[in-house]
């Protein structure tokens, strides 16, 4: 999986239509191989985008999660000290 695809599902607040759409342009990406379609399959490309954000959004809002829901800044806060014990 894209390491810049994050987990979206069960973060207090919800994640916001920007991010999903972030991950989705991601996902494209890493299926596509590129990080700009040409003006060839730009509309292709696009569409997909479009598709796997609506996707995404269906499957997140439909999760029934049982756990309370992480934070945000907690989880920021986990990453950057993994990262720093990571790369010390």
């Amino acid at each position: 999986m894209c390491r810049n695809i994050k987990t979206l599902a069960n973060f207090a607040p919800p994640a916001t239509d920007d991010e999903v759409h972030a991950s989705a342009l991601q996902f494209v990406r890493k299926l596509s191989g590129t990080t700009r379609p040409s003006r060839a399959n730009e509309a292709a490309f696009n569409l997909a985008v479009e598709e796997v954000t609506a996707a995404a959004r269906r499957l997140i809002d439909s999760l029934q999660i049982n756990a309370p829901p992480r934070d945000r800044e907690e989880e920021i806060r986990k990453a950057k000290e993994r990262s720093r014990r990571r790369f010390a």
